[in-house]
């Protein structure tokens, strides 16, 4: 069992970590904790992300899909073709090769949880190509971060 700490949305015995420990994506603010990873025959890691004021998560998509929760504050999120307003509870699914990205854009923290399978793989980066062609949805191109 893994018990919240005195101070809100940290658990004890759970280190803070950099978002992304290969630093070769871009993202800007934006920390994670692992709850929960993969035992008693549960082949999930389940995980809680903040995001600072203004800061945001890499644009990438994958093999994999995952589910969000918001836990705290808001913020925005482009999944596929769409941006779209996210608030505390709000839950978001991200389905296979899906261009995705989440902003904390209201000037306070967004916290989220967020699990996904073991068993995954690498991210994918948007190339010049990809870039041209999500800047010509309408709303994308402003949103996005790279």
């Amino acid at each position: 069992m893994i018990r919240p700490t005195s101070d809100k949305f940290r658990w004890k015995d759970v280190d803070v970590l950099p978002y992304k420990e290969d630093g070769g994506t871009h993202f800007k603010s934006i920390s994670r904790q692992t709850l929960f990873n993969g035992e008693n025959d549960l082949p999930v890691e389940f995980r809680y992300f903040e995001i600072g004021a203004g800061g945001h998560s890499t644009l990438e998509k994958h093999h994999h899909q995952h589910a969000v929760m918001i836990i705290r504050g808001s913020g925005q999120v482009f999944v596929g073709d769409k941006v779209t307003p996210i608030n505390t509870h709000d839950i978001v699914h991200i389905p296979t090769l899906t261009w995705h990205q989440f902003r904390a854009t209201n000037d306070e923290e967004m916290g989220f949880l967020c699990i996904v399978a073991n068993d995954r793989d690498r991210p994918q980066r948007p190339g010049p190509e990809d870039l041209e062609e999500l800047k010509k949805i309408e709303g994308v191109g402003e949103f996005i971060r790279v």
